[in-house]
């Protein structure tokens, strides 16, 4: 009998993300693949779901406080009463509260319930109310949780005391080193094409553009590098786009600071790169520091959960404080004028990045799956 996997999250484009991969290895292995989220493709990511035999609609909100989330849970309820799954796997917050709720009893059925945590709400430096409304969520949920999954090693360790079946670490979803290594790009004719001279240090951040990727601190970091041999390429959209569009034009770098949108190419951009700068606020394990780490980048990130997993100071790149655009300006400059610097940390980050290749995350998560 073909083993059946329901995967659920508050979005389709979280499961695009993390788990197109995941899903086709299983199908390769004789699973049916189901995938229950919030439709969202409205939101022009350009991520679409792969590797899914079947897609159901669950209207989950990430906000606790959004009563639609009442009708998301009994669209989960519906769609566990009229399906059979062997592996339950649920995402995000709010999509892992109200799948466990719909399937806890199930697992008395045999039916396995596996969460993934792709970074606590609550971590140190957290706002209060964050502890206040997600750690107890969290901490009650992981009762009705088979195995949960966290992707970094704060995670890990603040899990221990939760009561869930098992509780694993994985980091990540990975990287996929082989496919990055082979995009070949000519640099040159790649910064052209972005309006970039070929001179210039180019420093790369990837994200959406709200408070939590913190963009404003890049941008103030590189107006105050006084350099305008230093420009920065920013990939991705979001609701601060035109906020962050003023802030350069007031700090009168608004000709190096380059807003390319959603971008389909990163790691082609990331190749004609010089630096990664990735000041966020907030993160479980970045895929996109591991792709800039695997394109052979020095990285100048915060020093949070996640990224402090990935790079090492003075190794890879520089932990800055996420919010001091002092710090991080004072590592890029240092960057942007030793090019021996920025190779010989590139090549460190290429080679720690193996131990997050896709294939190992893979086989893991399989190897769970059981």
């Amino acid at each position: 009998m073909v083993k059946r996997v329901l995967l659920t999250a508050s979005v389709q484009s979280h499961l695009a993300l993390f788990y197109s991969n995941l899903a086709k290895s299983l199908q390769e292995n004789g699973y049916e693949v189901h995938a229950a989220a919030s439709n969202d493709l409205a939101d022009k990511t350009g991520l679409k779901l792969r590797n899914i035999d079947k897609e159901f609609e669950a209207c989950i909100s990430r906000s606790p406080y959004n009563l639609k989330n009442i009708k998301a849970y009994r669209q989960l309820k519906k769609i566990l009463a009229e399906n059979t799954y062997d592996i339950i796997h649920c995402n995000s917050p709010m999509g892992g509260v109200l799948t466990r709720l719909a399937a806890r009893k199930l697992r008395k059925r045999g039916v396995k319930v596996i969460y993934t945590a792709h970074g606590f709400h609550f971590f140190e430096g957290a706002p209060l109310v964050n502890w206040l409304v997600y750690y107890p969520a969290e901490r009650l949920m992981a009762r009705y949780t088979d195995v949960l999954i966290t992707i970094n090693k704060e995670d890990y360790a603040r899990a221990g005391n939760f009561k869930a079946g098992a509780i694993e670490y994985i980091p990540g979803i990975g990287v996929d080193i082989e496919k990055i290594d082979n995009v070949g790009i000519d640099p040159e004719r790649k910064r052209k094409e972005l309006g970039i001279l070929p001179d210039a240090v180019v420093l790369l951040s990837v994200g959406e553009l709200n408070r939590n990727k913190n963009h404003e601190t890049a941008i103030r970091a590189l107006a105050m590098t006084q350099n305008n041999n230093i420009h920065m390429v920013i990939c991705g959209q979001g609701s601060l786009e035109n906020h962050l569009k003023k802030l350069s034009s007031r700090l009168r770098i608004e000709n190096r600071v380059h807003f390319l949108g959603f971008r389909t190419d990163v790691v082609e951009i990331c190749k004609a790169s010089d630096i990664f700068v990735f000041p966020s606020k907030r993160e479980g394990l970045p895929a996109s520091i591991m792709e800039a780490m695997a394109c052979g980048l020095p990285v100048v990130c915060s020093r949070i959960r996640g990224n402090s997993d990935l790079i090492e100071e003075g190794a890879g790149g520089y932990l800055c404080p996420a919010n001091n655009a002092d710090t991080f300006a004072e590592a890029i400059k240092e960057l942007a004028k030793n090019k021996q610097l920025r190779e010989k940390m590139g090549e460190h980050n290429r080679s720690a990045v193996q131990e997050f290749d896709i294939a190992k995350s893979l086989k893991r998560l399989r190897e769970i799956y059981g």
